[in-house]
């Protein structure tokens, strides 16, 4: 098999079940594996992270407010804490009863908002931090600054000092090993927090030497207890935020990965959307890639949304038609979301290959569309309608050595006549569901009973973008769009290219009036007229395979 292409972008290899321009869920192509990004670039792993911050808050809210609540209640029973607490006075217990205020306060809100976003728990958490700054910075300051009672020994003073800086000098290291091993962060926020709080006592012996200078002959013996330990704290607190911060992305990494779906590992998620997502994956035991289309457990809940996604399934594996993508299994996940399995395919969406290179020549055009009507006609047989087809919903395959292989996805909004007809609908009258860009004038309307001929006006909105390289209508809304639909004539082909040959041309015009009698009653119908085009003799396997795979030449 050939080197497959870099993998495409999501809104490339999607179909849409809604009248939003892209939606991940659909039975997609799914690209070659790409390396994995070193970081995860989905919102799970920010989920995981605000989920883990909030749980590790209550951790340091409930130490913090415990530590604090036994110094409040040292001082109040009179139990000295620091020698100095003559020079205190009411900080003995002012600063810790604030610091255990803000850590209830705290640490109720995060009992009472498990769910509560990232940002307020920041907050909180920047809170935190500065209450404990606040308290052991005073606490310094206070100390040192009081001078100490007169004694015949001259080391007194230093001794008492030192001893000072070290008592107000252990809850600014306990604060920033605290923080650097529980508070999930990065290396450089953790840097700039733990900077932050070494700040404190440095700050605060600057300004005690201000207010008393017998404080400056101490300074020698100030310096090593209070960097020495701050400077130890800071390699911890870094070192260790660093490294977890790590060790989750790769955990997380490993658990999406390797995650198993019943037979299936899953390899690399292509995207989501607000229906679910979709994952490259790999059979376990015959080692085959394949996509798996997840709907959300939580969607999956709701009775609508589970009898929409059984019916695709239901309708894409009673089809067998080359041009038809297989479905391979179906089943639901150990968090209840429904998943099915598809077939790997390599190659564009029509939609990226028009955009990409331009309209097709017609006889391509021609090629293409004939085994999108084989496709249909199977489906129209078994009582089926698509509803939804558009360029995004066609893949222009290379499959076993053949190239130009257009591949039909996405029957999310398969309607079955038959149920239908017995009053068995998926959706309300006057919803309109579908794109709006390629949808027949009695789906813009809201109708129900949808026979195949919606389909062929839909196909022939996907030709004329193909010859076109633009929809028939354009319009600034949904809203103009359907009225468009249902209203305006369809402008002719050659009005937006010229060498479009006449009956070629001719056939695309009749697949968009308004009447569904008057359009092709079926698929084989529009597959002879096609076929009569003078221009479907210009392409064929042979030429598909010389266009995509050229020979080499040897000068």
């Amino acid at each position: 098999m050939p080197e497959p292409p870099a993998a495409p972008d999501l809104a490339e290899t999607a179909a849409i079940p809604s009248p939003a321009p892209t939606d991940p869920l659909a039975p997609t192509l799914l690209p070659p594996p790409a390396p994995r990004p070193a970081v995860p670039t989905t919102g799970a792993f920010d989920e995981e992270t605000r989920a883990l911050l909030r749980r590790r808050l209550q951790v340091t809210h409930g130490a913090v407010g415990i530590a604090t609540a036994v110094v409040v209640m040292m001082g109040v029973l009179g139990v000295p804490v620091l020698p100095a607490e003559a020079g205190l006075g009411r900080w003995v217990i002012g600063l810790p009863l604030l610091v255990f205020g803000q850590s209830l306060a705290g640490w109720v809100f995060l009992w009472r908002r498990p769910a509560a976003p990232l940002g307020p728990l920041r907050l909180i958490e920047a809170t935190q931090i500065a209450g404990v700054m606040l308290a052991c910075g005073v606490a310094r300051f206070v100390s040192l600054g009081a001078p100490p009672a007169d004694s015949p020994d001259p080391r007194y003073a230093t001794l008492l000092y030192r001893f000072d800086a070290v008592i107000t000098n252990y809850p600014v290291v306990f604060a920033i090993i605290l923080y650097g091993v529980l508070i999930p962060n990065t290396r450089r926020r953790s840097l700039v927090v733990v900077a932050l709080l070494c700040l404190v006592p440095v700050t605060a012996t600057v300004a005690a030497a201000a207010a008393n200078p017998g404080v400056f002959p101490a300074f020698p013996a100030l310096l090593p207890v209070t960097a020495i330990p701050l400077f130890m704290a800071v390699v911890v607190a870094v070192f260790s935020a660093s490294r977890a911060t790590t060790l989750r992305r790769q955990a997380f990494e490993a658990r999406r990965d390797a995650q198993q779906v019943g037979a299936y590992t899953l390899k690399r998620k292509l995207g989501e959307g607000g229906m679910g997502e979709v994952f490259l994956a790999e059979h376990r035991l015959l080692k085959r890639p394949c996509a798996v289309k997840f709907v959300r457990g939580e969607l999956a809940a709701d009775p609508s949304t589970a009898a929409r996604f059984e019916r695709e399934v239901r309708a894409v594996t009673g089809l067998s038609h080359v041009n038809t993508v297989r479905v391979y299994d179906y089943g639901r996940a150990e968090d209840g979301s429904f998943y099915y399995v598809m077939e790997y395919l390599n190659g564009p969406t029509l939609d990226k290959l028009v955009r990409e290179h331009g309209p097709l020549p017609p006889g391509r055009a021609v090629y293409l569309l004939r085994q999108l009507c084989g496709a249909l006609a199977e489906a129209h047989a078994a009582g089926l309608v698509h509803r939804d087809l558009k360029p995004g919903n066609i893949i222009v395959a290379e499959l076993g050595g053949q190239y130009d292989v257009a591949k039909l996805l996405d029957f999310g909004l398969v309607q079955d006549v038959g149920s239908a007809a017995a009053g068995g609908h998926l959706t309300q009258t006057g919803v309109v569901i579908g794109t709006p860009a390629y949808m027949c004038p009695e789906q813009a309307g809201g109708e129900h009973g949808l026979d195949g001929r919606g389909d062929v006006y839909s196909l022939g909105a996907v030709a004329f973008f193909a010859l076109a390289g633009r929809p028939p209508f354009e319009g600034g809304s949904v809203g103009k769009l359907l009225a468009a639909h249902l209203t305006q004539p369809a402008p002719a082909v050659t009005e937006v290219r010229k060498d479009v040959p006449a009956d070629l041309a001719a056939v695309v015009a009749r697949c968009l009036l308004k009447d569904p009698a008057d359009r092709f009653q079926s698929m084989t119908e529009l597959d002879a007229a096609l076929a009569a085009c003078g221009c479907a003799a210009d392409w064929s396997a042979a030429r598909a395979r010389m266009t995509n795979n050229p020979p080499m030449t040897h000068q």
